[in-house]
């Protein structure tokens, strides 16, 4: 297998442009590095574009080839000049993925309205998945393709549907599941002991929801907190996810 030694090379210069959200759309493809999140992709059944070796870590990862349509090994510098992370692990994956059409869910879900941090995007993911919510709806959040959403997300990127939808697409989600918005004026969430499909509604960091996913809540929940004001968007997500699921 050819060692590729040059930012010029073709392959280089499409890994680097999926830095990009307008080329993953493009191409239908974001980066996944790392063996953990590689393994996890397979394992979801995710497919591989491209496979990227760093030279130094070829026979360590050779496990990987079969899985990949194209395998590439790149001089070490050149791996480095691909890569997104600020150590690279010597092994990154371009997968495949295709933006869905909307579809109304069957079970509990969220709807994530303008998360702007890529970090907290990946988190509430993570949680998602952790807890077997599989429908996710995003109202001008972050890109959850993007490489620090897919870190982040810890390989929940996988094991989920992302949806990017419009305010408009709120009444087919109200037909099957009850919409809880997460609201520091709510009720205390212990309080609520429905066992119902919800849509849980997570709203922006700093504003919270949005007057528009307001009005299409049947309830509000709120976390009861001492000394400070507020959580990360995330860690709320992630205590009410796993309580409204407990129910």
């Amino acid at each position: 297998m050819e060692i590729i030694k040059s930012r010029a090379n073709q392959t280089v210069k499409l890994l680097k442009k999926l830095n990009n959200k307008k080329f993953r759309k493009q191409y239908g493809l974001f980066l996944a590095e790392g063996h953990k999140l590689i393994d996890d992709c397979i394992r979801a059944g995710f497919k591989i574009n491209i496979l990227a070796l760093a030279k130094s870590k070829a026979e360590e990862f050779q496990r990987f080839l079969p899985y990949a349509e194209k395998t590439v090994i790149l001089d070490d510098n050149i791996f480095e000049y691909a890569s997104q992370t600020v150590s690279p692990q010597g092994v990154l994956a371009a997968a495949r993925y295709q933006s869905r059409a909307p579809q109304a869910p069957r079970k509990d879900c969220l709807i994530l309205d303008n998360i702007s941090d890529a970090g907290n995007l990946g988190a509430i993911i993570r949680a998602a998945a952790a807890a077997g919510i599989k429908d996710i709806y995003l109202l001008n959040c972050a890109d959850a393709y993007s490489s620090k959403t897919v870190r982040s997300a810890m390989g929940g990127i996988f094991f989920v549907n992302i949806y990017e939808i419009g305010y408009d697409y709120l009444d087919a989600i109200a037909k099957n599941c009850e919409i809880l918005g997460a609201d520091i004026r709510g009720e205390n969430y212990l309080n609520y002991t429905q066992k119902t499909n919800f849509a849980l509604a997570i709203g922006n960091e700093a504003n919270g929801l949005s007057q528009a996913v307001k009005e299409k809540c049947k309830r509000f929940l709120s976390i009861p907190m001492q000394n400070i004001e507020s959580l990360n968007a995330a860690v709320s997500a992630g205590i009410l996810i796993f309580y409204l699921k407990s129910l």
